[in-house]
């Protein structure tokens, strides 16, 4: 039964000592920390993280500052900490302190748990009923396009004519992808009707 430790800082300006010396004094041996530096947002990857997952086995317990240093959302926080239960690796939070090895940090977890599962459906529930609004008064949800009819048939004529893709984005003042985008739609509309 070994105790691992994960820390994580935003930015490689940001120094993850305090968390280090967290768990550290929680009794973790400074060769069983890992350390992500510079990973920031959802999206990120955090390959310490991954090293410490894949190094914990049944029996050990995983040792992290803050549940906001290592998760990229609460639905990553649920996941991980169900994959170690199955595995038989508990989790431990030092602030606030909870420990899925205790009734009292399960309850605190499984509480969480419907907590989230509960904002979520609330969530999809609220975006449901203002989409049915909109459409009800004849609006329709999602961006706007980034291109009218009439600056569509433009551009086709501008790329018929020669120019780049490059070139009609800065003639129109509009994104490469944008165009790309309504060339490939005017395009297939064009397949589908001929």
């Amino acid at each position: 039964m070994t105790d691992y430790g994960y820390a994580r800082v935003s930015t490689r300006d940001q120094n993850p000592d305090s968390q280090y010396d967290a768990l550290t004094e929680a009794g973790i041996a400074p060769d069983r920390i890992y350390i992500d530096k510079g990973r920031s947002g959802k999206l990120a990857s955090r390959p310490e993280l991954d090293k410490v997952l894949a190094a914990v086995q049944p029996g050990d317990t995983l040792v992290i500052t803050r549940l906001s240093r290592a998760f990229r959302s609460m639905r990553h926080l649920l996941n991980t900490v169900h994959d170690l239960t199955e595995r038989g690796i508990d989790f431990r939070v030092l602030k606030p302190a909870f420990d899925t090895s205790t009734a009292a940090g399960r309850l605190f977890f499984n509480m969480t748990a419907a907590i989230d599962e509960f904002q979520r459906e609330l969530i999809v529930e609220n975006t449901n009923e203002g989409l049915e609004s909109a459409k009800a008064r004849g609006r329709k949800g999602g961006r706007p396009a980034g291109l009218d009819p009439r600056r569509v048939k433009h551009a086709r004529q501008l790329f018929d004519e020669g120019e780049t893709v490059s070139e009609i984005a800065k003639i129109l003042k509009v994104s490469r992808a944008t165009v790309y985008r309504h060339l490939e739609q005017s395009r297939e509309e064009e397949e589908k009707g001929g």
